[in-house]
């Protein structure tokens, strides 16, 4: 019933979405402005993800808007208006993380077969609510902390997926990937940031390290258990 109920209030935001685009192509600015005020805090946090300067992060937001304004009428109704502006937002912050980082280049097209690993089959879901997660203070300045050692393109798929809760095939039109390469992605990612979070645990002196089972894994005493569910998964 809940699945439900949400399903049909995504449904009534995406076509309350269509209705302002409409209205925004018609000459109705304020239906553009009602889009920025809906929009422009979800995507101020992802870009803040990728640039990691807020700045950087606030130029881009602006930019997506402005751009996302100036080409509407290229917006193919087939998919999400949330989508395709996210998907103008994480292209924008990539471009402002590029200009910084003159040494490496930042591509969402790395392979990651080429150094032998294997691929996960399926990958699984950290969170019925992974926003709850991210919400509560304290775990995330942790998240935080080790999200910033991730990869640009790991990190953005991970932030995509697990934070803000798109859908593998969201994701994978966000970024212009395979569901298939979306999920290898978000694989590595997941398997990191344990890596990271056992190592900040270590590092801190906390009675407690990331333990992974085959089938359940949990961290002990002092961490909370919604981070371990999360981190973990236990889901298809």
């Amino acid at each position: 019933m809940t699945a439900d109920l949400t399903q049909f209030a995504v449904r009534a935001v995406e076509s309350d979405d269509l209705d302002l685009v409409h209205a925004t192509q018609n000459g109705d600015v304020s239906a553009f402005e009602q889009l920025v005020g809906r929009y422009d805090r979800k995507l101020l946090r992802i870009a803040q993800h990728v640039t990691h300067n807020r700045e950087d992060s606030q130029d881009a937001v602006q930019e997506a808007f402005l751009k996302a304004f100036q080409h509407l009428g290229d917006f193919r109704e087939d998919s999400q208006f949330s989508t395709w502006l996210i998907r103008i937002t994480v292209n924008q912050a990539l471009m402002k993380l590029r200009k910084r980082r003159t040494t490496k280049e930042v591509s969402l097209d790395e392979d990651f077969q080429a150094d032998g690993d294997m691929l996960p089959r399926e990958v699984t879901d950290w969170a019925p609510n992974p926003e709850e997660l991210y919400r509560a203070s304290e775990l995330r300045d942790i998240l935080i902390k080790t999200l910033k050692e991730l990869r640009p393109i790991l990190r953005t798929v991970f932030v995509l997926r697990d934070i803000e809760g798109l859908s593998i095939d969201q994701t994978a039109e966000v970024l212009d990937l395979s569901p298939a390469a979306v999920k290898a992605r978000l694989w590595r990612a997941r398997l990191q940031l344990r890596e990271l979070l056992n190592e900040y645990f270590s590092r801190h002196n906390a009675p407690a390290r990331v333990e992974l089972g085959p089938k359940q894994a949990h961290l002990a005493r002092s961490v909370p258990r919604e981070l371990s569910l999360r981190i973990n998964g236990r889901t298809a």
